[in-house]
Parts: structure tokens; sequence; C-alpha cells
């Protein structure tokens, strides 16, 4: 009697510990699993962000140049309208990056309208100082 109730208290603790090594390991794979998507969605909204920029960049230079800006301002619609996913994507899946995220969006959409070539070169430093620090954010928030 003693020996079949030692045998199934120790197939229950065998249980009970593969259970909870099973739970930590589950655990461990959905965290990854965040990380590596969060990161992904930085960095499409970082490279959404370079190609906004430059897109601006050329618009804006155009405009002040006096010359026909027509091209540039509709690639730079697309290029805006690719920054919507990817910040959507990191303001749900890294809520604490999503200040820096939004700073760095509206830094770059700055660029429109810029009253001289040192305003925009001042407004493009700007925006690539924002797209450092949402790196950086989010290079300490995956980190962690």
């Amino acid at each position: 009697m003693w020996q079949t109730l030692i045998a199934v208290l120790g197939t229950l603790a065998g249980v009970g510990i593969t259970s909870g090594y099973q739970a930590r390991a589950a655990r461990t794979a959905r965290q990854e699993a965040r990380r590596t998507e969060g990161l992904s969605a930085v960095t499409a909204l970082v490279e959404a962000l370079a190609a906004h920029r430059r897109a601006m960049w050329v618009r804006e230079d155009l405009r002040l140049r006096g010359d026909d800006w027509s091209a540039a301002r509709t690639e730079s619609h697309t290029t805006r309208s690719a920054i919507t996913g990817p910040l959507l994507r990191v303001q749900l899946l890294l809520p604490a990056v999503a200040p820096a995220a939004q700073a760095a969006a509206k830094a770059t959409y700055a660029l429109r309208g810029a009253d001289g070539e040192t305003i925009l070169a001042a407004r493009r430093e700007a925006a690539i100082t924002a797209s450092d620090n949402l790196v950086a954010a989010a290079g300490s928030h995956l980190a962690a």
C-alpha cells in the first residue's frame, strides 16, 4: 500500500514539474515571438521614415528652387502612406516605444513647408535625430 501511494505521489510530482517546465517554455517562446515581431515593426518604420525623409527633402528642395516638383509631390504622398502601417504596428506591439515612434514621424512630416534651405536642413537633422532616438528607445525596450 505504501509503495503504491509513493508511486502515485511520485508520478503526480513528475507531472507537476513537467507542466511547470512546459508552461515556462511556452511563455519564453511567446516573449521571443513578441520581441521578434516588435523588432520587425521598428525596422519597417525606420525604413519608411528614411524613405519619406528623402522624398520630402527632394520635394521641398525642388519647391524652394522654383522647379517643377509635381512628381516629387506624388512620391512623397506614397512614402508618407507607407509610414502608417509600420507606425501602427509599433504603437500596438511596443506601447513603451510609441511616443518615440510618434515623435520620429512628426519630425519627418515637419520637413513639409520649410521657408528656406537652412530651415529644411535643420528639420532634416531633427528628423534624423528623432529616428535615432526611436532606434535607441526600441533597443533599450527590447533588450530589457
